[in-house]
């Protein structure tokens, strides 16, 4: 059995695997065809922190895959309330085929998947959003532009930062992360993160300057300045932000008919500008309903491992 907690515990074989299933998948939905992979299984879903594309893309996957998922708030269960976190993993993999979860700590789902007795999927924790690079990727793929990829990361050193540092480190793409001073990724991750890609041949540079990073990149990425939790950080953060905008200015600096990604949601006149989000670079509506796609393939890879 396997869990899928973060990316650095997955082969390139692996991840190239899952995306693979979930584009057969997708072929598949675009003509009409349906296979119940999941039939009669169900998926729990527990939400501390809220999504849209999270949430819909997970049951509306589970359903296309013949199973059933459950919604599960910390408001609906006891896991909000005071019960031990193994005790909650006990109970509920007791009864569901799987588990994901969107939450905080990422000490939590670690847990969690300890005590579980079937996969768990992050969701995403404030540590690493896997889900959402398996998305990406596979979007990659279908633009053409997964080969010799130079990604450039805009922004703050978050959970997404993390995620592309694990995928670019595993696949052995160039990635070049820029964030303002104070907002750099977690040293701990970059290291691991450099030590795998000693092996892959991926290179991985971080720096402070956005312009820099972006000069001759073949995709540039973005996330919120201000995620979920850190709303009173808001103001002081557009301010330590400034520059960093991904306008048509800096799309200009990187490789001709380079593409924009965005996990959503996207905040318009701060990480991005309103042009660039309505220009022909922009591919982040695509990306959004790859997650669908993506998670898909992840859950019948998951499940054929137990």
């Amino acid at each position: 059995m396997r869990h899928f907690l973060t990316l650095k515990d997955f082969t390139k074989e692996e991840i190239l695997e899952i995306v693979k299933i979930g584009l057969e998948i997708k072929k598949d939905l675009k003509s009409g065809i349906y296979k119940d992979e999941l039939k009669k299984q169900t998926l729990g879903m527990i939400f501390e922190k809220s999504s849209t594309r999270t949430r819909v893309s997970f049951e509306t996957g589970m359903f296309q895959l013949g199973g059933h998922a459950l919604f599960l708030s910390n408001r609906d269960i006891h896991l909000g309330r005071g019960e031990p976190i193994k005790d909650t993993a006990r109970v509920i993999s007791s009864m569901c085929d799987m588990v994901m979860i969107r939450t905080f700590e990422h000490s939590m789902i670690e847990e969690f998947a300890e005590y579980s007795k079937v996969p768990v999927i992050n969701g995403l924790t404030d540590s690493y959003h896997p889900v959402q690079l398996l998305a990406d990727y596979m979007t990659m793929m279908e633009y053409g532009i997964s080969e010799n990829a130079v990604v450039a990361y805009i922004g703050d050193g978050n959970n997404m930062t993390h995620s592309w540092m694990m995928l670019a480190a595993k696949l052995g793409f160039d990635l070049r992360i820029a964030t303002p001073k104070g907002y750099e990724v977690d040293g701990e991750v970059l290291q691991t993160a450099l030590k795998m890609a000693k092996l892959s041949g991926a290179n991985i540079t971080v720096m402070n300057d956005p312009k820099k990073a972006v000069h001759g990149a073949t995709i540039i990425t973005t996330d919120t300045w201000a995620s979920m939790g850190q709303e009173e950080e808001k103001s002081q953060r557009i301010k330590d932000f400034q520059g960093f905008m991904v306008d048509d200015l800096m799309m200009c600096l990187a490789q001709k008919g380079a593409q924009f990604l965005h996990c959503l949601p996207a905040y318009r006149g701060q990480e991005v500008s309103e042009s660039v989000l309505e220009s022909h670079a922009n591919i982040v509506f695509d990306e959004a309903e790859n997650r669908l796609h993506a998670q898909k393939g992840l859950m019948v890879w998951l499940n054929k491992q137990r």
